[in-house]
């Protein structure tokens, strides 16, 4: 079964990132079987894509949300007027909003704190824009410019240890331009060598900032990278 779209919320203009669904996300041990498989599935799908959208169980008032969507079903009048319903999703983008918020300046304070604690470390290079790397095998080969096209096995992980990418689990290397990939990428490719393998620590800004990516990296997110810098085109 397809998922199925927010349509009402996103209509309304919720436009909220979901650059935080999955942060601080318990999973819980599933309960007995319900009595509706078909409505739980129904149910299921809606509340994927509320996770995906940034929402947590406190948002939502189960009892009132069951009203809403039988109401909308059976065609009935909204219990709600135009305005009301306004200032309801209002209320909730401001909700959501000031949430992304916080996790964003969490995240900038963590990124900050492991930087200043990384630099330190035995074998961290430090360059002027705040990345960080360490040389794990030293190569001799081609050296990229911004315009080269490389190839590389790498492996993405946030500060906690969470791999959120990786072409070594794929077992496929990644080819693509050094000028199009997010600036901690470009700087650092620019200064290997074919056969080097090195780890890098790209600091928020030189990563997705504020905006994030997806549902796997959060807003100002440090990231830390497993390169291996195969071929040079």
């Amino acid at each position: 079964m397809a998922r199925t779209a927010v349509a009402g919320l996103l209509l309304l203009g919720l436009c909220i990132s979901s650059t935080s669904a999955q942060e601080g996300v318990t999973l819980k041990k599933p309960e007995a079987k319900p009595k509706d498989p078909t409505s739980y599935a129904i149910g299921w799908n809606i509340g994927q894509d509320f996770l995906a959208n940034g929402f947590q169980p406190s948002d939502l008032a189960s009892e009132d949300f069951l009203a809403g969507v039988q109401d909308a079903i059976a065609r009935s009048n909204s219990r709600l007027n135009e305005e009301e319903m306004r200032a309801a999703f209002a209320a909730l983008r401001e909700r959501m909003n000031e949430r992304i918020r916080m996790r964003a300046k969490t995240n900038a304070d963590e990124a900050a704190k492991f930087l200043e604690a990384n630099k330190a470390k035995e074998g961290v290079i430090s360059l002027p824009s705040g990345l960080q790397y360490k040389v794990l095998k030293a190569g001799k080969g081609a050296q990229p410019t911004l315009t080269s096209e490389v190839k590389v096995h790498y492996e993405g992980k946030l500060i906690d240890g969470t791999v959120f990418d990786s072409s070594i689990k794929r077992g496929e290397p990644t080819e693509f331009p050094v000028g199009g990939v997010i600036p901690g990428w470009t700087e650092a490719l620019q200064r290997m060598k074919v056969g080097d393998k090195w780890q890098v620590f790209i600091p928020p800004n030189l990563a997705y900032g504020e905006r994030g990516q997806g549902g796997d990296i959060g807003p100002n997110q440090l990231l830390i990278f497993e390169v291996e810098l195969l071929d040079v085109k």
